[in-house]
């Protein structure tokens, strides 16, 4: 089950190349429902993703980089590239930062998972977070990939 919430940041982090971060690319095979396949630096995945907002249904596989390197040519749609900053904000949470390049060169967004709904539901996002873009669909990155542009 993936728990989470999202956010489009009015400023970036001070030192934000201290943060470890990772190049994603990731291709759509399925928007509905989700399969995706993902490279995340040097590991590679095949995931679905069940229908849902801020709650759904996530299962990941590992893949080979062939048969990643086979899938990917398959996407329908744009395939996404971004950089992904792991940000620690307290209470074991994780800030996850994306800055898109390529077709979708300029959207940022800030997502966090939470280990259940009470989390998610009375989290309080640090100013920098921004807007609360959890219900708009138009941030999902299925949906992007699809030209659907925030």
């Amino acid at each position: 089950m993936e728990i989470e919430r999202k956010f489009v940041p009015v400023k970036l982090p001070d030192n934000l190349e201290s943060y470890p971060h990772t190049r994603i690319e990731q291709g759509y095979l399925c928007t509905a429902p989700v399969v995706r396949v993902r490279r995340d630096g040097d590991s590679y995945y095949m995931t679905y993703k069940g229908a849902g907002m801020m709650v759904r249904e996530e299962y990941n596989l590992p893949l080979t980089k062939e048969a990643y390197e086979h899938l990917i040519v398959k996407a329908d749609g744009t395939v996404i590239s971004k950089t992904r900053y792991r940000i620690p904000i307290g209470n074991d949470l994780t800030a996850e930062l994306d800055i898109f390049d390529g077709a979708l060169n300029g959207i940022l967004l800030v997502e966090v998972e939470f280990p259940d709904e009470s989390a998610a539901r009375s989290f309080i996002p640090p100013k920098w977070f921004g807007e609360d873009v959890t219900l708009d669909p138009r941030y999902h990155n299925s949906n992007m990939s699809k030209g659907i542009r925030p």
